[in-house]
């Protein structure tokens, strides 16, 4: 069965555009010309990817990204003429998976949404016997089956991006991936000297796994090189 994809933005030529594109590589199509109408659709029915206006009446897309982010999982790209890197970073922080400035190339649109929706499930219709498997270093736990991460016992729910960031650096604690390597392994894609994704994403993932997220224990930077998770030893130590 197709995809169903959520576009939300209040300016209709574009929305007419977008799904003219999608319906042709069999996606299925759900419009909101507002950030309350895009909200009850995914309170109400089943959606795989959003694509979302920040400038929106009654509840912009910030705003809208927040509220998903409470308990969907659904990767989200943002579409908006606010192109400035300080509104991307802020699209990325608050839990949007991808950015694309107006004007756009529809086509564009359509290998972005096709990505999000290859890194997001691909991982469902891996082999049934890892999927029943954990990762578990110290005192975290992470579980193939729900991609969700369990600290001392007390779930923690993951993005799509942070499950995979996890899996990275939990499946060899230690060792120091680069943010090239970062970027490829867990964004699938062709790595153009990204960082600032990479820093949200992390950034991200700290405040919800670390107790002092400004000092942390398990995700450490290596000045000059990239990233590593602690080894089980260190995390011993404290």
């Amino acid at each position: 069965m197709g995809k169903t994809i959520l576009i939300a933005d209040d300016e209709p030529e574009i929305v007419a555009l977008l799904r003219l594109f999608l319906e042709v590589e069999g996606y299925s199509v759900v419009e909101a010309s507002n950030g309350k109408e895009a909200l009850a659709y995914i309170q109400n029915i089943s959606i795989d990817l959003a694509v979302i206006d920040i400038m929106m009446p009654e509840l912009d897309g910030y705003q809208l990204i927040k509220l998903i982010r409470k308990e969907y999982k659904l990767p989200i790209i943002i579409l908006s003429a606010k192109n400035q890197e300080t509104d991307k970073i802020l699209g990325l922080g608050i839990g949007a998976d991808d950015f694309i400035s107006k004007p756009f190339s529809s086509m564009e649109v359509l290998a972005r949404v096709q990505a999000q929706l290859r890194r997001t499930y691909e991982f469902n219709e891996a082999d049934p016997v890892a999927l029943d498997s954990q990762t578990c270093v110290g005192d975290m736990a992470l579980d193939h089956h729900s991609c969700m991460l369990y600290k001392r016992g007390q779930p923690i729910s993951l993005s799509s991006i942070e499950y995979k960031l996890l899996k990275l650096f939990m499946d060899a604690p230690g060792r120091i991936y680069t943010k090239k390597q970062i970027f490829e392994k867990a964004w699938s894609d062709q790595y153009f000297a990204d960082d600032n994704t990479i820093m949200v994403q992390i950034s991200r993932l700290r405040d919800k796994i670390e107790d002092q997220p400004r000092n942390p224990m398990y995700i450490k930077t290596i000045r000059g090189l990239g990233y590593r998770f602690a080894k089980k030893d260190e995390l011993d130590e404290n």
